[in-house]
């Protein structure tokens, strides 16, 4: 799943684009419509984040050429937020609108909510393994019916594996998602999560190892 971050300000930009990782969305970062125009056409994006504005084309206009192009979700983010600004980006051909400053929780529903009406809901809030329930947007696990209690990064170690559900990820990117670094030496907090993770879990077979590369949540 690939997000294209539409944004000018590079420092707003790479912290947008930081916080997408580190919750399980792969991000590309752009800084003008010219080149969110290309990126489309050329990587066809799951989800555009568009800045509607850009310094080098009317954002509006952006927005109607990607949906001439595309049928891929967009959430235009503008800092004016009045009733006539909303109507004319959603009629621009933006599926959903947000106001600056976005926070991370909105704008991490936001995406999962046109995602899901993109693809006729079929992706879930909640992720499940046997008896283990992983509720994406009220960040809660049950297990057996009973809530599980998982610090803030084991849940968002186990809720970047569900997003992925069944795909196996390095731990290189599960440490860019989770913790924001890739450096192979924080290899040792990643595994001492795991295990907490798994103890926690009574041992059930939630998060499977995969030898030499990282780790996937169990079929």
């Amino acid at each position: 799943m690939q997000v294209l971050l539409v944004e000018d300000d590079p420092v707003l930009g790479d912290a947008l684009r930081r916080t997408l990782v580190k919750h399980g969305y792969p991000t590309e970062l752009v800084g003008s419509g010219t080149a969110a125009l290309a990126a489309v056409a050329e990587r066809e994006p799951d989800v555009v984040l568009l800045d509607m504005g850009l310094p080098d084309r009317d954002g509006l206009g952006v927005c109607r050429e990607i949906r001439e192009r595309s049928r891929v979700p967009i959430i235009a983010i503008t800092g004016r937020g009045d009733v006539a600004a909303r109507v004319q980006g959603l009629r621009s051909g933006a599926d959903d609108y947000l106001v600056k400053p976005v926070s991370t929780d909105e704008l991490l529903a936001r995406i999962d909510a046109v995602l899901r009406r993109a693809t006729g809901a079929a992706m879930s809030p909640t992720v499940t393994v046997g008896d283990v329930v992983v509720d994406l947007d009220r960040r809660s696990v049950t297990a057996a019916g009973d809530p599980v209690g998982l610090t803030r990064k084991e849940f968002d170690l186990l809720a970047a594996l569900a997003r992925r559900e069944g795909a196996v990820l390095p731990r290189a990117e599960l440490l860019e998602q989770v913790w924001g670094v890739a450096d192979a030496s924080a290899a040792r907090t990643l595994e001492a999560h795991v295990a907490s993770l798994r103890s926690k879990l009574g041992e059930r077979e939630v998060v499977v190892t995969v030898r030499g590369v990282g780790y996937r949540l169990a079929r």
